[in-house]
């Protein structure tokens, strides 16, 4: 009898130590399974949901992007070489200049649409409504018709900078708006236990509205340094060109006034011969002697 009771315990004992090892191995599985469970990334979230989550200033942000991109095309289209100065208009204006056509060449600037095509058109149209201005006066106009044009060119782009600037401000907005919002919701809530949880999350979904300017104003400050930069050799270009052009016409203005003054050259010569005619005494005559004289 007690020799059965010996060998029951001694099995029960030894099962005892494999049912504890199981059930620690289930235990430990299940640990894993809910770190992994933990550490599985969540669902990647949409467009839209990341425009709804940066809250009322995701809107002027996408309005500024709208405009970002329009710009960037447009500028695209508009800043280019021949919408400046296009080498068939200086080519035309030169062979015109030499020609004297000031009629023709401001006929053909009026049908032409570039920066220096609208130089000359100011330049020959007060020439010819003022025949008698110097061409001090016309070289004045057209340098400050040119320094209008290269304004507009530098004005265009400014817009872009201004977004660059307007965007991460917006985007700062509507995250310290949100982060307001997130605190008087924690605020309102009495159990310590979700507080955390309602803070990390509104604080998450506010700082997409400053992701979303960063991401507006870097563009639009990188287009802009790019514009920029082709804006200022557009400009030395249209001065290039004015230059020439004001060169030709300051030649055929040369040669008008040199004509004048050959002609009164040629008068003060002739003015002259005549004076020194009149002031010549007459030639002398010996007076005939007669008898009575003699004696």
């Amino acid at each position: 009898m007690k020799r059965s009771l010996l060998s029951l315990l001694l099995l029960v004992g030894g099962f005892a130590p494999s049912g504890m090892v199981l059930l620690a191995q289930d235990t430990t599985a299940a640990q894993v399974a809910a770190a992994v469970a933990a550490t599985k990334k969540p669902a990647a979230m949409t467009l839209l949901q990341a425009i709804e989550s940066g809250g009322w200033a995701m809107i002027p942000l996408a309005l500024m992007s709208i405009l970002t991109v329009m710009l960037i095309l447009a500028y695209v289209i508009t800043l280019r070489r021949n919408a400046v100065v296009s080498a068939h208009f200086m080519n035309t204006a030169e062979v015109l200049l030499k020609k004297r056509d000031y009629t023709g060449l401001l006929a053909i600037a009026n049908r032409h649409s570039e920066s220096v095509a609208r130089v000359v058109r100011r330049m020959l149209d007060f020439a010819s409504k003022n025949p008698t201005a110097s061409f001090e006066v016309i070289r004045e106009i057209a340098q400050t018709e040119g320094s209008a044009q290269a304004a507009s060119l530098q004005h265009r782009i400014t817009y872009l900078a201004d977004i660059a600037v307007l965007s991460p401000m917006v985007g700062l907005l509507g995250t310290v708006m949100g982060i307001i919002r997130s605190f008087a919701t924690i605020a309102s809530k009495a159990d310590e236990a979700t507080r955390s949880g309602l803070l990390s999350g509104g604080v998450s979904e506010a700082l997409f509205a400053t992701a979303a300017g960063l991401i507006v104003g870097i563009v639009s400050m990188a287009f802009y340094g790019l514009y920029r930069n082709r804006v200022q050799s557009l400009i030395s270009e249209l001065e290039g060109a004015s230059a020439h052009l004001l060169a030709l016409l300051a030649l055929n203005f040369e040669r008008n006034d040199e004509k004048p003054r050959e002609d009164r050259r040629e008068r003060r010569s002739e003015d002259r011969r005549g004076e020194d005619k009149e002031r010549a005494p007459a030639p002398s005559r010996r007076p005939a002697v007669s008898v009575d004289d003699e004696f």
